[in-house]
């Protein structure tokens, strides 16, 4: 089995061994698959692994490159998939116990160009059941049980791309499709210490992928290195007719040589008013990480998001969309077989949504997105912490969701009171929260590590660009990460 400097090794080092063949393709997918089969359960990591096809894959690369035949950076390169992207032949379970043997007869668009491209799948990657589309309490709510930090195995690594997260910090595979309705792919990998991007909506195709919301849908790379999820992303996007939401051929492909930002200064807004609170602790780390970036000769500003229900606007398009994602389990009445209490029941009371609710949200989102959209055009990014604060306890979760009363699975479909705002959306304020405000509006974000807690948890940046801006976000990372070593720092991962 090759070593730990291997496995944790960048994409793009990782891409050049194996192009000048110091590399084996065969002798990587092994060592993977022999580290995820042994230590993938202690983080309860993976649905599947797909050692059979992995193995396939491999070998193929292998043939092929030494045949002269290279595909670009990530053929022979191993990755893991979120469980809500279709695998022919193998289950894809959307982490629910309902759907435990659902199985798909066709390949996902994103891993059909990951195929052509000579990645190598090593398996379907555990995650909230629905990825939260109905709603859950805790990490609990999972077909494979809570995914536990690599970090510290007490800790959660966070919703609902929980598996990648743990995939990818423990060098189970070097990077992993994650989706993000509303930060699932910011919040694991800044509780993982990893790099992790949300592309702008509509890049990267989700034919074959589990929807929750069709408008604020997306799928993204969770690796190593800000450079990695450019390398990823740019295989990953492009324009599918299979999705209606994919953006148009020309504005979806995402061409990424891995230069640096060129034409000036990087001008970078801090985002004084993300967060209610976040400690002293994590606030220092964030502001040496733009000083770091002061340093290279970026610009910083202070910038300020207006005011505006951007959570409740989020909450309630996600609320209204889900249900018709998930019509089948919730007219059937195998909501009941979920989990989570929340998720057993919020699909009723979704139903008492009108389409009159629906619209009238919609506008408000859009004066919201041009409210976002004026504060960006004067930055290249908006940076702040990539969450509220660090990982937290596995036992916290779980005691607060014992906490909660139970309500039979069998309630009748009318609405809660909670179901329904006490007033007008236009009418609440809030403050504006990055992942609520970059998803809402369709933006890319990526969030690298730039600290630790006093308990060595990890603590992340996050920068966020105007649509289509998915060049900056990588360069205002990237920049970040060539001056620093957080991204290379490694958890305590028991020898494989």
């Amino acid at each position: 089995m090759l070593s730990d400097d291997i496995l944790y090794l960048p994409i793009r080092e990782m891409g050049e061994r194996i192009r000048s063949r110091q590399l084996s393709p065969v002798e990587l997918a092994e060592s993977y698959l022999e580290r995820s089969e042994k230590l993938g359960p202690k983080y309860n990591a993976y649905v599947t692994i797909t050692r059979d096809l992995a193995l396939r894959q491999a070998k193929a690369a292998e043939q092929e490159i030494a045949a002269g035949h290279y595909r670009g950076p990530l053929h022979g390169i191993p990755y893991a998939v979120k469980d809500l992207v279709a695998v022919k032949g193998y289950p894809t379970t959307w982490g629910a116990r309902p759907l435990a043997k659902q199985s798909f007869d066709y390949d996902a668009t994103v891993i059909e160009r990951l195929n052509q491209a000579g990645a190598v799948l090593i398996g379907k990657a555990a995650m909230i059941e629905l990825a939260g589309g109905l709603g859950y309490s805790g990490p609990d709510a999972s077909l494979t049980g809570p995914c536990k930090n690599p970090w510290n195995t007490d800790y959660w690594t966070c919703g609902s791309s929980s598996g990648p997260g743990a995939v990818v910090s423990a060098a189970l595979a070097p990077w992993a499709i994650g989706s993000d309705t509303r930060g699932s792919i910011i919040c694991p990998s800044a509780w993982c210490g990893i790099s992790g991007m949300r592309p702008s909506f509509g890049r990267v195709s989700r034919h074959g992928a589990m929807a929750i919301a069709y408008s604020m849908d997306k799928l993204g790379p969770m690796a190593r290195t800000a450079d990695d999820c450019g390398l990823a992303l740019s295989v990953m996007a492009g324009h599918d007719p299979a999705d209606y939401d994919s953006l148009p051929a020309g504005l979806a492909e995402f061409r990424y040589g891995g230069a640096q930002q060129t034409g000036g200064p990087m001008r970078i807004g801090r985002l004084t008013n993300a967060f209610t609170r976040i400690s002293p602790e994590q606030e220092a780390s964030v502001e040496a990480a733009l000083k770091t970036l002061e340093q290279q000769g970026a610009k910083i500003t202070d910038v300020k998001i207006p005011d505006g229900p951007y959570e409740e606007a989020a909450e309630l398009t996600i609320l209204m969309e889900a249900t018709t994602a998930y019509e089948d389990l919730i007219s059937s009445g195998r909501c009941a077989q979920l989990e989570d209490p929340l998720g057993q029941i919020n699909g009723y009371a979704s139903l008492e949504f009108s389409a009159a609710d629906y619209l009238r949200v919609q506008r408000v989102r859009t004066f919201l997105q041009e409210q976002v959209d004026k504060v960006l055009r004067t930055v290249d990014v908006v940076a702040t912490a990539g969450e509220s604060g660090a990982a937290s306890p596995l036992r916290e979760n779980q005691q607060q969701r014992r906490a909660r009363p139970a309500t039979p699975p069998t309630a009748p479909r009318t609405a809660t009171p909670a179901a329904r705002p006490a007033t007008p959306p236009a009418a609440r304020r809030s403050t504006p929260q990055p992942d609520g405000v970059s998803s809402l509006c369709g933006l890319p974000a990526l969030t690298v590590p730039c600290g630790f807690t006093k308990n060595k948890l990890p603590y992340g940046i996050q920068f966020m660009a105007r649509a289509l801006g998915d060049g900056a976000v990588i360069a205002a990372a990237r920049a970040f990460q060539s001056r620093t070593d957080w991204h290379k720092q490694r958890p305590p991962v028991p020898a494989s």
